[in-house]
This record gives C-alpha cells, sequence and structure tokens, in this order.
C-alpha cells in the first residue's frame, strides 16, 4: 500500500483502513448500525466508471470509483455512498477527475466526509 498524505493505516476489526480518520468514521458508523439508524453496512464498494476495453490491439483496463463506505439511511430513507478525506486528499487530481466521473455516472450523489474535532463534516 502507498501512503500519500502521510496517512497512517489502521486496523480494527481486522480490516485495515488506509488512515485513522476512514478507521475512526468506520466506528462511528458501527455504532449508527448497532442503533439501527443505518443497515447494511458495506466497505469498499466499487463503481465501474469506465469498462476494459481494446483499441489497435491494445488493452485499456478499466476505471472504478472505489468508496470507503456504503450503506442505507433508515431516518432519510436512501443509500448512502460515502469517502472519507481529509482537507488536503480532497483536492488531489485524481480524485477529482473520478468524482466527477461518478457524479456523472451515478443517480447517488457521493458523499465527503471529513472530520472536525470532534465533529463530523458531511459534505
Amino acid at each position: 500500500m502507498i501512503l500519500k498524505y502521510k496517512s497512517t493505516p489502521t486496523v480494527i476489526d481486522g480490516i485495515r483502513f488506509s488512515s485513522k480518520l476512514e478507521s475512526k468514521r468506520y466506528e462511528y458508523l458501527k455504532e449508527l448500525e448497532k442503533e439501527h439508524k443505518i443497515t447494511n453496512l458495506e466497505l469498499q464498494p466499487a463503481f465501474l466508471l469506465q469498462p476494459s476495453f481494446r483499441k489497435d490491439g491494445e488493452l485499456f483496463r478499466k476505471v472504478e470509483y472505489v468508496a470507503d463506505f456504503k450503506y442505507f439511511d433508515v431516518e432519510n430513507n436512501k443509500e448512502v455512498i460515502e469517502d472519507v478525506k481529509s482537507y488536503i486528499t480532497e483536492k488531489d487530481g485524481l480524485f477529482r477527475i473520478k468524482r466527477k466521473l461518478f457524479e456523472y455516472k451515478y443517480p447517488n450523489k457521493l458523499t465527503i466526509v471529513n472530520r472536525k474535532g470532534k465533529e463530523w463534516i458531511i459534505k
């Protein structure tokens, strides 16, 4: 795993998260699941942005967007696709391009989550 932006990989429940922030969000979502506020918590859901294809004999691999979490928000009666990003990683060029492709192709808006102190910031 390549570490970007000095993130610290963390293991919770035997699951390796790429950052402490992501692992904290997982713990928070697990609590919401126990309280029956969310259901069907899924980690690392993948969304196809472009299928693989061949051109002039060359194989181009598929392009996927892998979010951090997907779950059903019981209170708001909707599916949520969520990505935990620090303020720095939110500005990453590759992320911005893939987010645009995701937003174009999928009806669910991608929810970006950050943290300020103990408060979760939802965008």
